[in-house]
């Protein structure tokens, strides 16, 4: 097993359909942005991917923005393979990300994640996160 951030050189069409099936199951009802788009623009999205015996086991992004408050990460889409739950590879993926946050000298990483999602949710709590006590609201543009 392997965690790594996907560089745009690695993207190709079995990589895209393989992460395409990956992302369906955390939720088919969400368009996906194609991977190429994702790793050419810029350096503000570090993807992390999860490979086992050369299939895609788990991926997880986080975006980074500077604000006035600071410069901040925001974790999305934190993924494992069905047949891959229950190895750690969630924490890996997760350790990877926060690992390029502390490269990148960010001050605060976030994420969101549904009430539902205990075993996720206690993973995020092992790592250091907190509750934050806030509303997340949102407009749907598109």
């Amino acid at each position: 097993m392997t965690i790594s951030i996907l560089t745009k050189d690695q993207v190709d069409e079995s990589l895209q359909t393989s992460i395409t099936a990956l992302y369906n199951q955390l939720n088919s009802n969400l368009k996906q942005l194609p991977l190429k788009q994702l790793v050419e623009d810029g350096d503000s999205l570090v993807f992390a991917i999860c490979k086992s015996e050369g299939q895609v086991a788990g991926i997880a992004l986080m975006a980074t923005y500077k604000v006035i408050s600071g410069h901040k990460g925001m974790i999305e889409d934190v993924v494992v393979d069905v047949k891959h739950r229950g190895q750690g590879i969630g924490r890996k993926l997760m350790e990877k990300l926060l690992e390029s946050a502390k490269n990148k000298k960010l001050d605060e990483v976030l994420l969101f994640s549904g009430h539902h999602r205990t075993p996720a949710i206690n993973l995020y709590k092992s790592l250091g996160f907190q509750l934050k006590d806030s509303g997340l609201y949102r407009l749907i543009l598109n």
